[in-house]
């Protein structure tokens, strides 16, 4: 039996619900469906808000020949056989879930076919493709984003399956919109809570039925999606800013997702990017409090935690030794290297070994010809960096 998402889902353009600046009359899309025109394109945006939706609706509405494919779950063999589909039929529409995972080998595979059109891609992802997608794909597409659909949107529908599906339901409207309001802009989650709620309780729902299924808020929609990622940049932004009471907000409701992997990776970046050689114990610390709670586990991890968090908010910061590591890199990419000086070879005999002079230090050149008095590490005006930066001019009187 097709679930009631899936019953549900629009064949025609018009019917989609929200996502109006797209599919609204005379906008981008609503506009490629009316004049029979469609490019490769990333749809991205939020689970359950019309992704898939918008791109089977113009596919069906145009009546284009078209396969789904998974990123993660199809093989390169898969892949094989929808590029010799669109050799026989001269040209094919992929609609691509979870574009975001696709590999090398698949890209390669790919990629003529769409340079040449006889594919023509509709990407579908929840994660941001300016950071997630081959810069190879990404260029081939038109990248649209989807907006999170409202309490009204997921009320819309919800009636709209009433009135359609369920028609001998019992429900009344505060319940609708309890549903509307926990889906957190998730229609897909709003439909299938109404569906259980339906079968569960003799087709009369009722809130408290609704509560005994489901009485979290939907708060991330899906790890893979920007509205949970949201949440860690707000985790670590909080702290960044030494605002620790927004820091604990945050840390609570990745407690609510159960995410502790995801907690403790984050707090070790910002031990090491924010709060630098400002502080460095709290590398140390950080580090414990992970021992801690992949010893305690949940709830009991929650303990360390507040308390790290707090001390990683309240923390002197420096991202001094991220961005001199940056600035670096920045000048590898722009080809700003140079050769090794002679010296400093693996053979050479002219090296001079630093623990056979005074103090471990001795003139010599380290840096390329064309980088000789580029200094990337820029110390922060912290007390830990002012005794640092103190060593490092007296170190470069010698060297230099």
């Amino acid at each position: 039996m097709e679930p009631l998402a899936v019953k549900l889902r629009p064949k025609k353009i018009k019917d989609i619900i929200g996502q109006e600046h797209l599919v609204g009359k005379d906008k981008i899309l609503y506009n490629l469906v009316k004049n029979k025109k469609i490019f490769s394109m990333i749809l991205y945006g939020k689970p359950g808000i019309g992704k898939t939706t918008i791109a089977i609706s113009i596919v069906e509405e145009l009546n284009l020949k078209y396969r789904m494919l998974n990123a993660t779950i199809n093989n390169k063999k898969d892949f094989d056989t929808v590029v010799e589909e669109a050799k026989m039929y001269g040209e094919l529409v992929v609609i691509m879930d979870e574009i975001h995972r696709l590999n090398k080998d698949k890209q390669d595979l790919l990629l003529p076919y769409l340079e040449s059109g006889l594919i023509i891609l509709i990407g579908l992802t929840t994660a941001n493709p300016y950071h997630s997608i081959n810069p190879a794909i990404r260029s081939r597409c038109q990248i649209f984003e989807l907006k999170e659909l409202t309490s009204d949107n997921i009320k819309k529908a919800l009636n709209r399956a009433i009135k359609n599906e369920l028609t001998d339901i019992k429900i009344d409207k505060n319940s609708i919109e309890y549903i509307s309001e926990i889906s957190s802009g998730d229609l897909r989650y709003a439909y299938n809570l109404l569906e259980v709620a339906y079968y569960s309780s003799n087709k009369k729902v009722t809130i408290e039925n609704l509560k005994s299924i489901s009485n979290k808020p939907n708060l991330f929609h899906d790890k893979n999606g920007d509205g949970y990622y949201d949440v860690i940049s707000a985790f670590q932004k909080s702290i960044r800013g030494s605002d620790v009471d927004a820091a604990l907000h945050y840390l609570a409701r990745l407690l609510e997702a159960e995410d502790l992997d995801i907690i403790l990776r984050r707090m070790t970046v910002i031990a090491y990017e924010d709060i630098g050689l400002a502080n460095p114990i709290m590398g140390v610390k950080v580090d414990a409090c992970v021992h801690a709670c992949e010893r305690l586990g949940l709830p009991e991890a929650q303990i360390p935690l507040a308390q790290t968090v707090i001390e990683l908010a309240l923390s002197p910061k420096s991202n001094s030794a991220y961005m001199a590591l940056c600035d670096a890199i920045n000048d590898i990419n722009k080809g700003n290297t140079g050769n090794v000086p002679n010296h400093l070879k693996t053979t050479s005999p002219d090296y001079k070994y630093a623990h056979n002079y005074p103090n471990h230090i001795v003139k010599q050149q380290y840096l390329p010809d064309n980088l000789v008095g580029k200094r990337y590490y820029k110390p922060g005006k912290n007390n830990n960096e002012l005794k640092l930066k103190e060593i490092n001019e007296k170190i470069k009187k010698v060297i230099d």
